[in-house]
């Protein structure tokens, strides 16, 4: 990976600024594991949960997994951690843990 040479920045035009991502086909995102950017995670209690979708309605990343109208789980692939879910749920179906803790098995 090159760096930068951004001693002269202030004075940048818009052809010296680096290329960033380009999106050549419609609906790629599915290929980009976003996840991994999550230092807390949502769990999810099943037996808590009213299936009222509030989690599925506010989730930024279409992270909700979702069949027959009724939760089925959390996309992790995808989920960045934000809380959002957490915040909306209304009976404590979902809790954020750490990272780390999700990683060894601790999210009882």
């Amino acid at each position: 990976m090159s760096k930068w040479d951004v001693s002269n920045f202030d004075n940048w035009k818009s052809e010296d600024y680096p290329e960033g991502a380009i999106c050549l086909e419609a609906g790629n995102s599915v290929q980009y594991l976003t996840g991994g950017w999550r230092s807390d995670r949502p769990v999810w209690d099943e037996n808590a949960c009213k299936h009222c979708m509030l989690c599925w309605m506010h989730c930024p990343d279409a992270s909700i997994y979702v069949s027959d109208g009724k939760m089925t789980g959390i996309d992790y692939d995808h989920c960045k951690g934000c809380g959002i879910c957490v915040h909306e749920c209304r009976f404590d179906a979902l809790k954020m843990i750490p990272e780390a803790d999700a990683e060894g098995g601790n999210h009882a």
